[in-house]
């Protein structure tokens, strides 16, 4: 016979189940608690974006317009540089 006090397992393993049920119900009521915060903070923000006047998308703003440069001022350009890097050359040499 083992010695100790005689341990009752099925009141055990019943609390054991209760604070698991209740540990559960919590869980899922932070969930809900969550969805539920989740949704209004979307619903914010989409308030917000048709306030400034931007789509649905986050970050779907209008897009900045590129300027191009013409094959002349490329050409240009790089003269210049090459120029500049040459003489860059001829004086550390």
């Amino acid at each position: 016979m083992p010695r100790g006090r005689p341990r009752k397992k099925d009141n055990m393993l019943m609390k054991s189940a209760e604070f698991i049920g209740w540990a559960l119900g919590g869980l899922e009521r932070e969930i809900a608690a969550t969805r539920q915060r989740l949704t209004m903070l979307n619903e914010q923000a989409a308030r917000l974006r048709a306030r400034i006047g931007v789509g649905t998308q986050a970050g779907a703003g209008r897009k900045r317009k590129r300027r191009r440069m013409s094959p002349e001022a490329r050409k240009r350009i790089s003269e210049m540089m090459k120029k500049r890097w040459a003489e860059r050359r001829k004086a550390k040499a």
